[in-house]
């Protein structure tokens, strides 16, 4: 009968403690020692050898544009998020392909002129062993700059940093320096974009106007020569005189004109992308007939006030004329800009907030091109009148008259775009960028990286971390038994268990036979604990007589085991028998260095008799039976009625018989067994036996009925580990009067 119902139940949950988890590292100390070391190796290796690397950095103010319509500011409350997101625009375009490709170049170009190429790691090929370094093509060095190059918005500013890192630190400071400056004319170009392309303009124009005039005097030369009128009468004078001033300003308004109309479109484009129904709003409200018919009016009023200028009559009349018709244009333009403001305001109010000053410009730009375009028409309608006043001329001076009227208006007209161009000139370079280089990269006198101390820190750490991994993913890959507790955990009950015995794999028998060649060690210690527990594990000790010593495979020591205990029985005056069962690969008889035969099985086919099998060692009262000749069927002899009867006068003369059997999982020889002996104990080596065997043993025991008493734990290595079995150990194994101890804490 089992009296530890404990056995029954394998379902047990392992607790894990913290002692748990120390024993796992102290088990896996070596390993863990090996790679912390090799990592940390490594890291020193990598920190020696490693390049030092430099670091420049430089520092941009960049601020958003107040006058810029197309980065327009936003209501208060909104005006961080504005900010933000344009400084985040802004990072984009230093980290642009474009940017990069001008720093490249850049760099190529300081390379190519300094004397002291090596200093140029980035761009250097990394192959080149040359006495001439060459440098790496233009992609390669766009490619390294995106890595080595960082943009950084600090937290809550409009500042940025640039941080350029190198092997050279005149090279680091050189590209951040670079960096800024070429984002600075890149921001610049972008600001003035618009009038540049005035400016382009206009150069196109006057260049034009040069060539014009310079044919036109040629032509008139020409003419003179060829015709031999060298002057025009006054008459004439006079009419092509007043007539060059109108296609003078006719031409410098058309010029204006297109500045104008390039001016519109580009804000119409913007306003067009943001809100295309308010732009096809202005441009309707704009020609509406009031608006029109005012900005003709004005423009009639002006072309007056021109001729009047230029008139005859004499200073007061003249003077007169010119002070009514400002009154009459001032009257109207103050009902063309009142009419504005009603619209401007009605438009504005219904834009949304971040497209205001778009829309307000845009508006602007369409009045004016509107007005532009009104006073042109009237000064065609002049020009016209004053060509056909030239054609009354009399016919030898129409030819004259026309060349003089076009040198004379050509000269004007160049003048008027020279000067335009001069003041656009102007216009374009007064605009400032908004990007203020705070502080420039400097030459960095220490090297940034590599944190040597720190590399070799990391590394020491990840080596033990790793080391600490390795434990535990061998730990829950390794399915075998360590400790008594893991036995435990599955709710099976641990007779006790025996540390593992030193020399015991050499094959020398005085450590296998260890309770009578070293009775003091603290394995014969154990086995003497076992022996008391197995004494114990029945209340009616006087039904414990057989016991049977197996394991679920070979090599797990019950052979030792069974050896043993019976030693220790027989130590303890108890008349005892060792048996060795195993028919398949017995090894009694190589303990006690004596034959195999005669044995058991030769008693039971008769070939010898029952006192002769029945040995003597050099203990007393320890016996034992060896298995004889080996039999083709083990099993059936086992099992056969022969056995039961030898067990029972065994008996009759023993206190203990101890059976050696074979291994459970393997044959049936030790289940069979199991049914007939009063107590089974099952053998497991640590970190040998599987954990499933353990269990699928103890569910064959307990299937079978068998009086299945408990396990024990083999080969335990203490010392690995377990420091808390060490210390049991030590204690109960330290001499003490030049004596052992005799007692093992068996709890």
């Amino acid at each position: 009968m089992n009296n530890n119902s404990n056995n029954g139940n394998l379902g047990g949950e392992a607790q894990h403690s913290l002692r748990d988890y120390v024993n796992l590292i102290r088990l896996n100390l070596l390993p863990i020692i090996i790679i912390t070391l090799t990592a940390l190796m490594v890291a020193i290796i990598y920190a020696v050898n490693a390049p030092n690397i430099y670091k420049s950095v430089t520092v941009l103010k960049i601020t958003k544009p107040q006058g810029n319509i197309l980065e327009a500011p936003l209501i208060p409350e909104f005006r961080d998020f504005g900010s933000d997101r344009f400084i985040a625009n802004e990072i984009e375009i230093l980290k642009s392909y474009k940017l990069r490709e001008k720093v490249a170049y850049a760099l190529i170009d300081s390379f190519k002129a300094s004397r002291k190429k090596n200093k140029f790691a980035l761009i250097i090929k990394d192959d080149d062993k040359g006495t001439v370094p060459r440098t790496k093509d233009i992609d390669a060095i766009i490619s390294s700059l995106g890595g080595d190059v960082s943009i950084d918005q600090k937290r809550g500013l409009d500042i940025v940093d640039i941080t350029v890192e190198s092997t050279s630190p005149v090279e680091a400071a050189l590209v951040a320096n670079l960096y800024a400056d070429s984002y600075n004319e890149i921001n610049l170009s972008y600001n003035r974009q618009l009038l540049t392309s005035i400016k382009e303009f206009l150069a196109q124009q006057k260049e034009e106007k040069l060539n014009e005039l310079g044919q036109v005097e040629e032509t008139l030369k020409n003419y003179q020569e060829q015709r031999g009128i060298v002057q025009l009468p006054d008459q004439a004078k006079a009419l092509i005189e007043q007539s060059t001033d109108f296609e003078s300003k006719m031409n410098a308004t058309k010029i204006d004109l297109t500045v104008a109309e390039k001016t519109l479109n580009q804000y119409k484009n913007e306003l067009a992308k943001q809100d295309p129904e308010i732009k096809n709003y202005i441009e309707s409200f704009a020609t509406e007939p009031y608006i029109k018919n005012l900005q003709l009016q004005i423009a009639d009023l002006k072309t007056q006030r021109d001729r009047a200028v230029s008139g005859s009559a004499g200073s007061t009349r003249k003077s007169e004329m010119i002070t009514g018709i400002d009154a009459k244009i001032n009257a109207l333009k103050e009902q063309l800009n009142n009419q504005l403001s009603v619209y401007r305001a009605g438009v504005l109010s219904s834009s949304p907030e971040e497209i205001k000053d778009l829309t307000k410009k845009v508006l602007e730009e369409e009045v004016k091109y509107q007005s532009l375009l009104a006073s042109y028409k009237k000064l065609s309608e002049i020009v016209s009148d004053y060509d056909k006043r030239l054609n009354k001329l009399p016919t030898s001076t129409i030819d004259l008259a026309r060349l003089e009227r076009e040198r004379t208006a050509y000269e004007k007209l160049y003048l008027l775009v020279e000067e335009r161009y001069q003041q656009a000139i102007i216009n374009e370079q007064s605009v400032p960028g908004n990007v203020f280089i705070v502080d420039k990269g400097l030459v960095p006198k220490n090297p940034s990286k590599p944190n040597r101390l720190l590399i070799v820190i990391v590394g020491l750490i990840l080596g033990f971390g790793l080391g600490i991994s390795f434990a535990f993913v061998r730990n829950h890959f390794d399915n075998t038994i360590k400790t008594p507790e893991d036995i435990q955990n599955k709710n099976i009950n641990i007779l006790a268990w025996i540390p593992r015995i030193e020399g015991i794999d050499n094959g020398n028998k005085d450590f296998e036979f260890i309770v009578a060649k070293k009775p003091d060690s603290s394995a014969s210690e154990a086995y003497r604990a076992l022996r008391t527990r197995i004494k114990f594990s029945k209340i009616d000790k006087d039904t414990l007589k057989t016991l049977l010593i197996t394991s679920p495979t070979s090599q797990e020591g019950k052979t030792t085991t069974s050896v043993n205990l019976a030693g220790s029985m027989a130590h303890a005056n108890l008349k005892t028998l060792l048996l060795d069962a195993d028919l398949r690969k017995p090894r009694v008889h190589n303990v006690f260095n004596t034959k195999r035969f005669p044995g058991f099985t030769d008693y039971f086919f008769g070939q010898t008799s029952y006192n002769e099998i029945i040995r003597t060692t050099e203990i007393n009262n320890l016996f034992y039976i060896t298995a004889g000749t080996i039999p083709p069927n083990p099993s059936e002899i086992l099992s056969s009625p022969q056995m039961e009867a030898f067990l029972e006068k065994l008996k009759d003369q023993f206190d203990y018989i101890i059976i050696d059997s074979p291994p459970l999982i393997a044959v049936t020889d030790a289940e069979i067994l199991a049914q007939v002996v009063d107590g089974t104990v099952l053998v497991v080596s640590a970190n040998e036996t599987e954990m499933d065997l353990l269990e699928k043993s103890v569910e064959i025991l307990n299937r079978d009925k068998s009086a299945f008493l408990g396990v024990l734990l083999n080969n335990f290595n203490y010392r690995s580990g377990y420091s808390s079995y060490y210390k049991y150990y030590y204690y109960y194994s330290r001499p003490v009067n030049g004596s052992l101890k005799n007692k093992i804490k068996t709890s």
